[in-house]
């Protein structure tokens, strides 16, 4: 009774950690955002490198994805890969030289900044800009 209960918790976690959505970056400098699963559907934004997306649908080698903003769109499967990142979801976010508020402010961000994820020490996250620019910010400040 024992063995077959655990079977059935275990089965039960396994599906839900398929279940969860793949989260995906782009990995290019400019990615095309289009409103459909193809180059013949309209580019409805672009975004930049490190942008986030929970995977919704593949369709080929299109990803239908929902962001930070819970918006969506469909983007090529060349134009991603897994790598962690996060993105501010704050209108200013300061960027410290080290984990923690006694370290100084080394630049800040705007809501929308996605950066590529080093490490994390605690609630800090070391951070690191498309640009080369690093830092380390607060957990609760990004997606």
């Amino acid at each position: 009774m024992k063995r077959c209960f655990f079977t059935i918790l275990l089965l039960v976690f396994a599906a839900a950690a398929l279940a969860a959505p793949q989260r995906l970056a782009v990995n290019v400098s400019t990615a095309n955002i289009r409103n459909g699963p193809g180059e013949s559907y309209a580019v409805i934004w672009q975004v930049g490198k490190y942008h986030p997306f929970l995977v919704i649908e593949k369709s080929g080698q299109w990803i239908r994805f929902r962001d930070f903003e819970k918006d969506e769109g469909w983007i090529h499967q060349s134009l991603l890969a897994d790598i962690p990142t996060v993105i501010t979801i704050k209108e200013k976010c300061n960027i410290r030289s080290g984990p923690g508020t006694r370290n100084p402010v080394v630049f800040t961000a705007e809501k929308g900044v996605p950066f590529k994820v080093l490490e994390k020490k605690d609630n800090w996250i070391h951070i690191e800009h498309a640009d080369g620019d690093k830092g380390w910010i607060y957990h609760s400040l990004v997606w």
